[in-house]
């Protein structure tokens, strides 16, 4: 064999060991990662392990729950062979208190003094075969409650059953907060006290402390309200489009103080604007600014009759959306500046007067619960006249006063608006004034005095939802408690093609029904 050959031969072998020594070094590189993977699924085991077997103590025994005996777990962990080792229910122990803890820990239920109620819930598998189920333990879940003029404790009795390889325990009712301790009942209550009744979480939290030894922070009770204002949101939405789709409605705004976390030191002036339809709907919509952009997205879709006082954002909206937004004016507004220029002039009096007739003329219309065509009869009737005398008048008075002073004020505000003034006399579903929005807004006038502010921008949405709410049931004469209570209770298990059935319109109707159902029986 030639020495070409031979080096040629070598240079093979070379190139053969080269390849070899590669692959080994990546098969030695897959067996270390396989390696490593090998003892993270033996560490992740090991874990997980540790978990069931937690779990295992958890549900089954210890300090909350009854413990199972050995035939029990081993029934449950069949299949699963020396997985865990079999839990022993945890001796009861006093609760020993941390170091430097000087104080006792806050009770939230007071066992000695609440009435306790009961209710067993059976799974429907055993309720329709009850043969050759065993029951094996129970689960027990608490909640507090309202039922007036007492704080109850329900405790909710769930048996857990088993028969042959399954198991039935039924789920618990749906709550209006999930896995909250809190029934319908008290959270309607305390929904009542601070948005009706305008009493503070701080304040609510000292009386069921002191009247019924219940432990409820103004932060748990907060938590609350603000999953609450989440729940109802869906009513809300259907109440606000339904106004919307509306040709009249009535709107107003009032602000309100809040604290900006961004700006430390002061609170911030937010607003709460309302929109109304006269004896119907009231929706309440939270804005941080009183500029044209609250009120123009809200009315985007709307076209019909916007009856306000004499904010220039409204009238500017009306002249962009001409033949769609017709705007109506507020004769409350306008007499009230011929009351303030009543100690400046005394002409302002004969106004006062003459506005006044417009007033007694709706008065006997309210008395008599006139529809819109007789409204519209007796106005033509009897309003026309007065509006044809107060608008000579205030043309000759006009020229003699001086346009800075209070009656040169008040007759300017009304000429300007004149024609929107007296559109409510053919119209006879027109109101002369916007008073129900503005009474609508009250509560919460009434309400700031309590709370001076909001805590939180996003509070002021919440307070918003549930203002609508319960402006709404004022409307209609529903007690807000009862509402919000039946509110509670079926809501969170309702469907989304349900909601409407919430609103306290429909909440009044149906309750309409329900009660001739009973007088007639």
């Amino acid at each position: 064999m030639t020495i070409e050959a031979l080096l040629q031969k070598f240079e093979e072998l070379s190139g053969r060991v080269s390849a070899l020594d590669k692959e080994n070094a990546q098969i030695k590189e897959e067996n270390h990662r396989l390696r490593e993977e090998n003892d993270q699924f033996k560490n992740d085991n090991r874990l997980l392990r540790q978990k069931l077997d937690l779990f295992i103590r958890h549900y089954f025994g210890g300090r909350r729950n009854e413990g199972l005996d050995q035939r029990q777990l081993e029934l449950l962990l069949q299949g699963l062979p020396n997985v865990v080792e079999m839990p022993t229910p945890e001796p009861k122990s006093a609760a020993v208190p941390r170091q430097g803890q000087s104080h006792p820990a806050r009770r939230v239920l007071a066992e000695d003094r609440l009435e306790t109620q009961e209710i067993v819930i059976q799974p429907e598998e055993v309720k329709t075969q009850p043969e050759g189920w065993k029951q094996i333990s129970e689960e027990r879940t608490s909640q507090l409650d309202w039922i007036a003029p007492k704080i109850i404790k329900r405790i909710f009795i769930r048996p857990r059953y088993v028969k042959a390889e399954t198991f039935a325990m039924a789920p618990l009712p749906p709550q209006p907060i999930a896995q909250g301790m809190v029934g319908p009942g008290l959270l309607a209550e305390i929904l009542v006290n601070k948005y009706e009744y305008h009493q503070p979480l701080f304040r609510q939290e000292k009386k069921f402390r002191q009247q019924f030894g219940v432990e409820l922070s103004r932060k748990t009770m907060g938590d609350w309200v603000k999953q609450a204002a989440e729940l109802v949101k869906p009513v809300y939405r259907v109440i606000r489009e339904d106004l919307q789709k509306g040709s009249y409605l009535q709107a107003d705004e009032t602000p309100i103080r809040y604290l900006d976390p961004d700006v430390k030191g002061q609170s911030q002036k937010g607003w709460l604007w309302v929109y109304s339809r006269p004896d119907g709907d009231v929706c309440f919509e939270w804005r941080l600014t009183r500029s044209r952009e609250g009120p123009e997205e809200f009315l985007k879709n709307f076209k019909g009759r916007l009856q306000t006082d004499g904010y220039g954002v409204y009238e500017s909206l009306a002249k962009q959306r001409t033949g769609e937004l017709t705007l109506v004016g507020c004769w409350a507004h306008c007499r009230r500046g011929f009351h303030e220029a009543l100690a400046e002039n005394k002409l302002a009096a004969w106004f006062v007067r003459q506005i006044g007739l417009l007033y007694a003329t709706e008065k006997h219309l309210r008395d008599k619960k006139a529809g819109p065509k007789l409204r519209s009869a007796v106005r033509a009737w009897q309003s026309r006249p007065v509006l044809e005398r107060l608008r000579r008048a205030m043309e000759i008075v006009r020229r003699r006063t001086l346009p800075e002073g209070l009656l040169g004020a008040a007759i300017d505000y009304a000429l300007k608006r004149w024609e929107a003034l007296t559109r409510f006399v053919d119209d006879g579903v027109l109101e002369i004034d916007s008073n129900l929005v503005e009474n609508s807004i009250r509560p919460s006038a009434l309400g700031k005095k309590n709370f001076l502010f909001i805590g939180h921008p996003e509070a002021g949405e919440r307070s918003a939802v549930i203002y609508t709410l319960l402006g709404s049931c004022r409307r209609y004469g529903v007690n807000p408690f009862d509402y919000l209570k039946d509110l509670f209770t079926r809501l969170p298990a309702a469907k989304i093609t349900e909601i409407a059935q919430f609103t306290p319109a429909a909440w009044a109707q149906a309750r309409a029904k329900h009660d001739a159902v009973d007088q007639a029986a």
